[in-house]
Formats: structure tokens, C-alpha cells, sequence
């Protein structure tokens, strides 16, 4: 069976890109995505400049700046800057980019909603054209199930489900132990994102997150989610990152159900993390004719790094006019940290109490 390949619709000009910070998702990720896609990786900049010097000598990039003012002095007109920061430094770093900037964002856009308008906000005033890296929308299995959706062969989407149950080594990330949103607001948040980008915001959002005995330092590593969006779509995120039980039962699965055909994803980056496993792609299709078979279609690349091709090119279109506004623009993406904003607000008002309805047991 031919590997299916679902390419992203790249710019005609593949402007200089100039990175702002040098840590692990930039030189696992973005670094390797855009080598791949092409783009011009010009100039790179940590608050370690070690570290800089190390990424920029592994991917061949010219300039390593010392400030980020140094940087933006040199940078030209057309440059994007690619803010590869944690989301509490979001803030600072684009006070000082240049008015009209191009601006791709790690995500999350900032800590909470407060800050995400902020940085809404902000970007407005600077007229900035600023889009958001949550790159599971460019994944090339997710691509893969718009190109069936465009070609009508999965019929009307009514059901998403994402199945998360892992053993993530959270401690990689020092900053997570100290932060009182973790699972969500660092992970969830993707599965939050794609749903809105399949089926639009929904009504409303219920949730639960919580911690777990095997990681007590950390502030949540469990989620059960529920996108509400009426009575004939069921969108549900269900994640544990506990699993310390062996590969064999830890999975990742994402799934598509339509009114013609379905589609089960096993993406394998999470399995053993961070080796992570194969991904697979499969797909039924309902027909009179005969009776329904689930296929497999092998599908190339994977959510990293192919998925970061997707975020920076559909800002590079935007800078160039190709389409009016980036489809991860900070105006979009906005609805996201509202939709992680009233999961967090739904666990902390714990459901309705038991004794709302038993009054003398």
C-alpha cells in the first residue's frame, strides 16, 4: 500500500525567520519542521546564550544575537519572529518586537485568559499580524481527515473523541512543578483546539482535572473534558498521564465519527515519551452496496515536527496576502484559552453536589 502524503500549501516568498528562544521544542520541533518545509531560519536568540550558540551551530543558522533589541536592530522589514517563550514571558518579549510585526506565538497564549486578552489586545494595538502555535491542527493525519471531510466521504462530523492515557515524564519541564495549571492548560489544550477548529466554538464546557499520588508536585496530569455543542454532537478529552503500568495498555488515539464514515488515529508520539511509537490511520467508509471495512491508509510525517510546518506557513501566507488572516490568527485562537478558561472554572466548581438531592439519607 503507497504512504499517503498530504502536503501544506506552503508561501511563494519564504521570508527570514528569526527565533526567539532555544529550548527543547525549537530544536525538536520548529527547527526541524522548517528545514523541512524550506523556510529561512536567519537568526536565533535565548536569555542563554549557550544555548543559542548550540542550536544555530546543530541547524546551520547564521546569526546568534546576544539581545533580543539586537536581533529586532537587525532583523529586516519582512523578518517573522518566532516566539518560542514560555507563555509567561509572552508579554514582555512582544513590548518590544516592532510595530506591524509578523509574529508566530508558542502556544499557550499566555497563562490564562487575562493574559491571552492582553496579548490580543497588544498585537492590536501594535498592528502586528500574529497567529498561534497550536500545531495539531497541521498534523498530517489530521489533513488527512479534512481532505475526507472536503470530499464528503465522511458525511456530517458528530462525535470526537480523544483518549490520552500515558506515562508523561513531566518533570522535563522544571517550570510545570511551580505552575497551578498544568495538564490543561499545557496539554489538553491541543485536543481543545483541534475540536474548535473541526466544529467551531462550542456552547458550553464542562470539566474535571486533577493530580495523582505518583506525581504529588505536580498541579493536575488528569482530565476528563466535554465540549458541549448541542444535542447530536459529543465531542469528550479524556487524558491520564499516570499510566506506570507498561507499554501494552497506554494509548493515544483520536477519533472521528460521521454520518458516512469514521476515522480511528493512534498517534504514537506520547507512547513511551519521549521515543514515542508509529502512528496509524484508519478509515471506514458506510456504504448500500457492500458491507462497511475499516482500512488503513499509511500517511507521512507526523505531529512532530511536520505539524509546526502548518502554524508558520499560514502566517507566511497571511504576510504575503495569499489569504486574508492566518486560520491559527490570534483572533481564532482566543476562543481557545476561553474554552480552557471555562474547563478550569467547571473543575473548580466540582459538579452538582450530592446533597443537593438527598436531603436525610
Amino acid at each position: 500500500m503507497h504512504t499517503v502524503t498530504v502536503d501544506h500549501i506552503l508561501p511563494r516568498e519564504k521570508r527570514p525567520v528569526f527565533i526567539i528562544g532555544a529550548g527543547g521544542i525549537v530544536n525538536t520541533a520548529h527547527l526541524p519542521a522548517y528545514r523541512i518545509a524550506g523556510f529561512d531560519v536567519q537568526g536565533i536568540y535565548d536569555i542563554t546564550p549557550g544555548r543559542a550558540q548550540d542550536t544555530a551551530h546543530r541547524f546551520s543558522i547564521p546569526h546568534v544575537f546576544e539581545t533580543l533589541q539586537a536581533m529586532i536592530t537587525h532583523a529586516p522589514a519582512n523578518a517573522v519572529f518566532d516566539v518560542a517563550v514560555p507563555g509567561s514571558q509572552t508579554i514582555p518579549v512582544l513590548e518590544q518586537l516592532p510595530e506591524g510585526a509578523a509574529v508566530l506565538l508558542q502556544k499557550p497564549m499566555g497563562e490564562n485568559l487575562s493574559e491571552a486578552k492582553k496579548i490580543h489586545r497588544l498585537v492590536k494595538e501594535k498592528n502586528m499580524l500574529a497567529a498561534i502555535n497550536f500545531q495539531l491542527r497541521y498534523a498530517p493525519y489530521i489533513l488527512a481527515v479534512k481532505k475526507l471531510l472536503r470530499e464528503d466521504l465522511l458525511g456530517e462530523l458528530n462525535d470526537i473523541e480523544v483518549n490520552v492515557n500515558v506515562y508523561t515524564p513531566w518533570d522535563m519541564w522544571d517550570f510545570l512543578a511551580a505552575s497551578p495549571r498544568v495538564e490543561i492548560l499545557y496539554h489538553s489544550i491541543h485536543y481543545i483546539d483541534l475540536v474548535r477548529n473541526m466544529l467551531g466554538n462550542p456552547q458550553a464546557v464542562y470539566a474535571r482535572t486533577t493530580g495523582h499520588p505518583f506525581m504529588k508536585n505536580m498541579a493536575s496530569v488528569r482530565s476528563n473534558i466535554i465540549m458541549n455543542y448541542g444535542e447530536m454532537v459529543r465531542a469528550n478529552i479524556l487524558t491520564n498521564h499516570c499510566h506506570r503500568y507498561g507499554l501494552p495498555k497506554q494509548q493515544s488515539y483520536i477519533k472521528f465519527e460521521g454520518s458516512r464514515g469514521a476515522v480511528m488515529i493512534n498517534f504514537g508520539a506520547l507512547i513511551n515519551y519521549p521515543r514515542g511509537a508509529a502512528d496509524s490511520f484508519e478509515y471506514i467508509l458506510l456504504s448500500p452496496e457492500a458491507e462497511p471495512e475499516w482500512k488503513t491508509l499509511p500517511i507521512e510525517g507526523s505531529w512532530f515536527p511536520h505539524a509546526f510546518i502548518g502554524s508558520m506557513a499560514e502566517l507566511m501566507l497571511a504576510a504575503e496576502g495569499s489569504i486574508a488572516a492566518p486560520d491559527n490568527s490570534a483572533d481564532d485562537c482566543i476562543y481557545t484559552m476561553a474554552c480552557v478558561e471555562a474547563a478550569y472554572q467547571s473543575s473548580n466548581n466540582g459538579g452538582t453536589p450530592l446533597a443537593d438531592f438527598i436531603e436525610n439519607p
